[in-house]
């Protein structure tokens, strides 16, 4: 079954899903946000791998930023930072251009690799989307990080996909629902740019919304 384009999902919430379910409840069902020096700097990163004017050639690399992607499969739309195209006999053709090409998507962090997948996710979804745009088949991509300015090579097997799959499909079930997961504090709070938001001691039961509203309701 494919979505319409109007219930399509925001591909970069699905980093923020891994994250937190909750995080990215608050942000793409709740509507709020905070920034954070993180955040910050990450947008700042974002906003140079975005710049749709650079577009390069280097003999056989073609290089398109911010390149928009969707998937009316996985109900899902976006923005790649990068995607690099390698000249290869097994690619696809491009307008304009001898040869064939190798789709090959890059995305930007900020920081340093991290210990759980959520960024492969990101990336692996990324490549799917173009998969179904393009006709074509892509195997592995990078994720760049800015800390350690180093690429990190991720291959999109067959359980990265199933569990892109299972994530996105919870995220529409809980998107179509209006529902915001209740708290679960851990660790990972202290990081999140949403803490004083979520108010993990405070929010147990409630919702956020609310309890905004309840308290901008005092001051009326």
């Amino acid at each position: 079954m494919d979505y319409k384009e109007e219930d399509f999902l925001q591909l970069s919430g699905l980093q923020h899903f891994r994250f937190c379910r909750r995080q990215w409840a608050l942000i793409h069902i709740e509507n709020l946000w905070s920034e954070n020096l993180r955040t910050v700097e990450g947008e700042l990163l974002h906003q140079r791998a975005h710049n749709a004017a650079q577009r390069e050639s280097r003999g056989n690399l073609l290089i398109t930023r911010d390149m928009r992607v969707f998937s009316a499969t996985l109900g899902i739309s976006g923005a790649c930072d990068v995607v690099e195209f390698h000249k290869s006999g097994s690619g696809i053709p491009l307008p304009g251009k001898d040869g064939t090409y190798q789709p090959y998507p890059v995305e930007y962090k900020r920081g340093s690799p991290r210990s759980d997948d959520a960024n492969h996710l990101q990336l692996c979804a990324q490549a799917m989307c173009l998969e179904e745009m393009l006709c074509c088949d892509i195997p592995e991509g990078a994720l760049y990080y800015g800390e350690t300015r180093h690429r990190e090579k991720v291959d999109f097997t067959e359980e990265l996909r199933q569990q892109v799959k299972a994530a996105l499909q919870e995220m529409h079930q809980l998107y179509q629902r209006q529902y915001t997961p209740k708290v679960r504090p851990s660790k990972s709070c202290n990081a999140c740019s949403l803490k004083e938001l979520c108010l993990p001691k405070l929010m147990q039961k409630k919702s956020v919304a609310g309890y905004l509203q309840q308290h901008l309701e005092d001051f009326t």
